[in-house]
């Protein structure tokens, strides 16, 4: 495997002929991510505090204790001596530095008892639902840290979901399976500021990997992600920032078996109630290897996605580059996406955008023979109606994607507006694409196109139909 160094290094060279191609940086860009804090310097080591490092013994009580006596003391650093801990859910605290050092493992516990259920969002839903693996809840100024291996064990999670879901899939319930099979998640940062994840590698999450939900100012750092361990899991994307603002994301890796790098701001009625953007938000010397899309925006976008500056990244066999996606009860805008020097190879598609995605896990119907009135609230919130439905329209505008080299790509560009959301203002500069088809643009307007080459290996041309001033 390529290291991340030498992936990152070979885009830039391939896009260095092309940098006057590139816009000038948003001022905002240097404001993401956490701001300087430091830490106490208390060390207190798990082991002090009952924590067996066998890998068999639950140790999540002794850690637990190690990380609230740490917080009592008004923070510090919580460590491990080397070994294994087989834990459950475990809360940071303010001004905690959870230190996962090297020759450190942390095993997720394979019982979901061991993750207690609370108030959270999960796919754009507020909902009960296990607590993650590692938790930052309504705590300021804490990290993850220590280059460690979390090891999530997701894989007992993985086929719960399938075997649910091929029972709910006969009995026409294909839109809450997700929602139902409750799975953990390895890193949750919620309601928190000014975070820090840094240097440690995750493997094998149940579901997503690392979400930052209602956060600001959070930092991601470093991280390696490696999810597709003895297996492919469903859903275990890799990082989602979910309504949240001020994120910088910056030297990662990940392997994962959905989105790599994924925005969401909320799905359908409830997203729309709650009614928060992501903003603001920075990603940049990246790589993502397998995965469902180096930068997607959605399908979560009731809240709004805007004020992206996504630089500097490499895919590798990533089902999508860019990944623009929502539905039509989600509502909210995406806008303000800067997307440049790209390097791709064995991409699906280069530019994939689809306000109608997947209507039969986006559109909620309740089949005959439940009661309405004896259902979870989780079933009532994806049934409940948008009204009226012009709320639920998304739209999709001022996109910029620039400096992309991409390399034996299935499509070029599949961009499938519909009647209603119409794909506005794309400015596509420096694209050399290598692709099987070239692909097609419809229902879009006000696109620019500047150097842009597509080497079709059937011959084809960008099929641009309903569309306005849209001439590749």
């Amino acid at each position: 495997m390529k290291s991340l160094h030498s992936l990152l290094l070979a885009a830039l060279l391939l896009t260095a002929i092309a940098v006057s191609a590139q816009p000038k940086a948003p001022a905002w860009v240097n404001k993401a991510g956490a701001r300087k804090f430091t830490f106490k310097q208390n060390n207190l080591v798990v082991n002090e505090y009952g924590a067996v490092n066998d890998g068999k013994t639950l140790a999540t009580i002794a850690i637990q204790k190690t990380i609230d006596e740490c917080a009592k003391k008004g923070g510090g650093i919580v460590s491990f001596s080397p070994g294994k801990y087989l834990t459950g859910s475990l809360f940071i605290k303010s001004g905690v530095n959870l230190q996962i050092g090297k020759g450190v493992e942390l095993l997720g516990s394979q019982d979901i008892k061991d993750y207690p259920e609370i108030d959270t969002r999960v796919a754009g839903i507020e909902m009960k639902w296990p607590a993650a693996l590692i938790n930052i809840l309504k705590e300021n100024k804490a990290s993850i840290s220590g280059g460690g291996l979390v090891n999530a064990q997701g894989k007992p999670f993985w086929d719960y979901y399938w075997n649910l879901r091929k029972d709910y899939d006969a009995k026409g319930l294909r839109w809450i399976v997700d929602y139902d099979a409750k799975r953990p998640r390895t890193i949750l940062v919620e309601s928190a500021n000014d975070i820090i994840i840094k240097d440690v590698t995750i493997q094998q999450a149940g579901f997503w990997t690392v979400q930052l939900l209602y956060s600001s100012y959070v930092t991601v750092d470093h991280i390696t992600i490696k999810n597709n361990v003895d297996g492919h899991g469903p859903s275990t994307d890799g990082i989602d920032v979910d309504s949240s603002l001020w994120t910088l994301i910056q030297n990662c890796d990940i392997d994962c078996n959905d989105d790599n790098f994924c925005l969401k701001a909320g799905r359908d009625w409830d997203g729309l109630r709650v009614n928060r953007p992501t903003e603001y938000v920075v990603i940049r010397n990246c790589v993502a290897r397998k995965g469902a899309g180096l930068l997607t925006l959605g399908s979560e976008t009731s809240g709004s996605i805007r004020h992206v500056w996504a630089t500097d990244l490499v895919g590798y066999g990533t089902s999508n580059a860019i990944n623009i996606k929502s539905a039509r009860t989600r509502g909210g805008t995406v806008e303000d996406i800067y997307f440049g020097n790209i390097t791709m190879h064995g991409v699906g598609n280069v530019i994939q955008i689809n306000p109608n995605w997947n209507p039969a896990y986006s559109y909620s119907t309740l089949p005959a023979g439940y009661n309405p009135d004896s259902i979870p609230p989780h079933w009532t919130k994806l049934l409940n109606r948008v009204e009226p439905e012009s709320k639920g329209i998304p739209t999709f505008q001022n996109v910029n994607v620039f400096n992309v080299t991409a390399t034996n790509a299935k499509k070029a560009i599949n961009a499938i507006g519909v009647n209603g959301t119409i794909l506005r203002n794309f400015k596509l500069t420096n694209l050399k694409i290598g692709a099987a088809t070239a692909g097609s643009i419809d229902f879009a307007e006000n696109w620019t196109f500047n150097q842009v080459e597509i080497a079709a290996a059937d011959g084809s041309s960008l099929k641009v139909t309903n569309s306005t001033n849209v001439k590749p």
